[in-house]
């Protein structure tokens, strides 16, 4: 979208929860597949675009967010990503919380109650 529109067309609105209505009924292996399988294409893309520092700066209009370059872009999928490790490895942690005993007050993973906020 910043690429053929720029500033002058913003993108189009995302539907958060989509992706959880689409995932109803999968299981977990079908969802990795399809995850692995998406993300390779996705790269690949990406990779087909032959991206230059020139291109990074680009600007772009975000529904709610305003302008934005694409290496915010770029910057965001990753950091959406790292989310979502962050999300797992709070999942794992959990079934811990009672066998560290009292080392848990030094173990933020079990500290950490959510995404930190701005």
């Amino acid at each position: 979208m910043i690429l053929e529109n720029g500033e002058t067309r913003a993108f189009h609105p995302f539907d958060r929860l989509a992706q959880a209505r689409e995932s109803q009924g999968k299981s977990m292996e079908e969802l990795l597949d399809e995850f692995a399988r998406l993300r390779q294409e996705n790269l690949l893309a990406l990779h087909k675009l032959s991206l230059g520092q020139e291109d990074l700066t680009r600007r772009g209009k975000h529904p709610e967010l305003g302008v934005v370059t694409l290496s915010e872009l770029l910057a965001t999928w990753v950091a959406h990503d790292l989310t979502h490790i962050h999300q797992l490895s709070r999942v794992m942690a959990y079934q811990y919380r009672d066998a560290v005993g009292p080392w848990s007050v030094y173990l933020g993973v079990l500290q950490c109650a959510g995404h930190s906020s701005p």
